[in-house]
C-alpha cells in the first residue's frame, strides 16, 4: 500500500516504545539568560538514552507568569528506564547543573495525579550542601529547602514526583541531501513543541539495539539506514538517499507522543528533498509497545 503525506512515501512500519520513569522539573533564575544556561547545563549529556547519565531534554520555556516565583524558567524532563538511576542522576544534575548558576531555583512541575514514586531531597548532596545553615520553609506556595549561596538563597522543592511515561517514539527522515534532511528534522522537532508533556529531538548517530560484531554493546550504528554504509549487505536505503536523521519523541502520555509524532512527520514531509519516512524496530528488544506510522493519520 502506497501511503503518502505531502506526497512523501511513509512506510507501513512501526517503532517500539517502552515504559520509562520521568521527572519534570522547572528551573528558574533572575533572567532568561541564566535560566537557559542552567537548564542547558543540567540536561548536558542527556541526548542519548543508551548510556548514563540518564536522558534529559528541555520540554518548554516558562514565562514569569507561569512560574511559582514569578521569574523566567525552563521545564526539563529527565527520563530513565528505572527509578534508581533516575533518582541518582536527577540529584546530580540539579546539584552540578543548577545550583552553581546565579539566582537559580528548582520546582517540581510533574502533574501531581501522575506521580507514582518520589525523590526526596532530604539527605542528598543538595540538602547537605547547606552544611546545617539550610532551612525548611514555605515559599512561593511550595514546601522547599532554602539553601544559602553567595548570591542569596537556592530554593528547591523538598521532593519530586516520578511518573511512568512513554519513550521510544521515533521515525526516520530519508532525504536526498544533507540540507534537506537537516531542515526537515529541525521543522519536525519544532512542530512538536506545541504538544504538552512531550520532548522531541533528533539524532545523527542513528542507533540500533545491540551489535552484530560487538555483541556486548548496548547500542551501535543503525547500518540498515546509514548512507555512509549504503553499499553494505542489508542496507534498506536507495542510492539517492544521502542523509538520514532519527527523530525521537518521549512524553508523559501515549496519546501526546502519538500526536507529536504525527506533527513531526507532517512538517518533515513539507521540505523538498525528503524522499521517505520510515521507522526502525528490533523484534521487541527495545520495547513491547508499538506506534504504527500509518495509524498516526487514522481518525
Amino acid at each position: 500500500m502506497d501511503f503518502r503525506v505531502n506526497e512523501v512515501s511513509v512506510d507501513d512500519t512501526f517503532c517500539e516504545t517502552f515504559t520509562a520513569r520521568v521527572a519534570r522539573i522547572l528551573v528558574t533564575s533572575v533572567n532568561r539568560k541564566w535560566a537557559l544556561e542552567s537548564a542547558m547545563e543540567a540536561k548536558g549529556l542527556g541526548r542519548s538514552a543508551t548510556i548514563p547519565p540518564s536522558e534529559a531534554s528541555i520540554e518548554t520555556e516558562a514565562g514569569s507568569d507561569e512560574t511559582p516565583d514569578g521569574r523566567p524558567g525552563f521545564i526539563i524532563q529527565f527520563i530513565d528506564r528505572k527509578f534508581e538511576p533516575l533518582r541518582e542522576w536527577l540529584i546530580v544534575r540539579i546539584r552540578k547543573g543548577v545550583m552553581p548558576y546565579p539566582k537559580t531555583s528548582v520546582f517540581d512541575v510533574l502533574p501531581q495525579e501522575m506521580a507514582e514514586e518520589f525523590v526526596d531531597i532530604r539527605g542528598t548532596m543538595i540538602q547537605t550542601f547547606g552544611d546545617g545553615f539550610e532551612d525548611e520553609v514555605t515559599a512561593f506556595g511550595r514546601e522547599v529547602f532554602r539553601i544559602p549561596k553567595m548570591d542569596g538563597y537556592f530554593y528547591i522543592e523538598k521532593r519530586f514526583g516520578i511518573a511512568k511515561g512513554i519513550s521510544g517514539g521515533m521515525f526516520l527522515i530519508l532525504a536526498k541531501s544533507d540540507e534537506a534532511a537537516l531542515e526537515a528534522a529541525e521543522r519536525a522537532v519544532e512542530s512538536t513543541r506545541s504538544v504538552p508533556y512531550t520532548v522531541s529531538k533528533f539524532a545523527a548517530s542513528g542507533t540500533k539495539v545491540g551489535g552484530k560484531k560487538y555483541k556486548d554493546a548496548v547500542a551501535t550504528t543503525n547500518d540498515e539506514y546509514c548512507p555512509s554504509l549504503a553499499r553494505n549487505e542489508g542496507s534498506k536505503i536507495s542510492a539517492d538517499v544521502k542523509c538520514v536523521y532519527e527523530v525521537i519523541v518521549s512524553g508523559l502520555k501515549l496519546e501526546n507522543v502519538v500526536r507529536a509524532m504525527k506533527l513531526g512527520v507532517e512538517n518533515a514531509t513539507k521540505v523538498p528533498g525528503v524522499l521517505n519516512i520510515t521507522a526502525s524496530n528490533y523484534g521487541g528488544t527495545l520495547g513491547k509497545g508499538k506506534i504504527f506510522l500509518h495509524k498516526l493519520f487514522q481518525p
